[in-house]
């Protein structure tokens, strides 16, 4: 199934060069797949892996390990921002 997979502020240079101008990419996920599973192949630090929405509701970490997605869902994560 086809999802839009999206990363934010830093987590953007985890991108295949060719999705960092829109930080997004188009991926083609088994169906079966958890939020983790999918993240995974990024090689993204966890820690860094603060904020996840999926179609704009946040998923609590506890839940990132079982959620799956389902056809043409957005996920999206950010880093912990600090700003002031």
């Amino acid at each position: 199934m086809k999802i839009t997979f999206k990363l934010y502020a830093t987590l953007t240079d985890y991108l295949p060069p060719q999705a960092r101008s829109d930080n997004r990419i188009e991926l083609d996920v088994d169906p079966q797949a958890t939020i983790e599973q999918i993240v995974a192949p990024f090689n993204l630090p966890m820690k860094l892996v603060h904020l996840v929405l999926v179609n704009g509701v946040f998923v609590p970490p506890q839940e990132r390990s079982t959620r799956r997605l389902q056809e043409g869902d957005v996920l999206a994560i950010w880093p912990p921002i600090a700003g002031g």
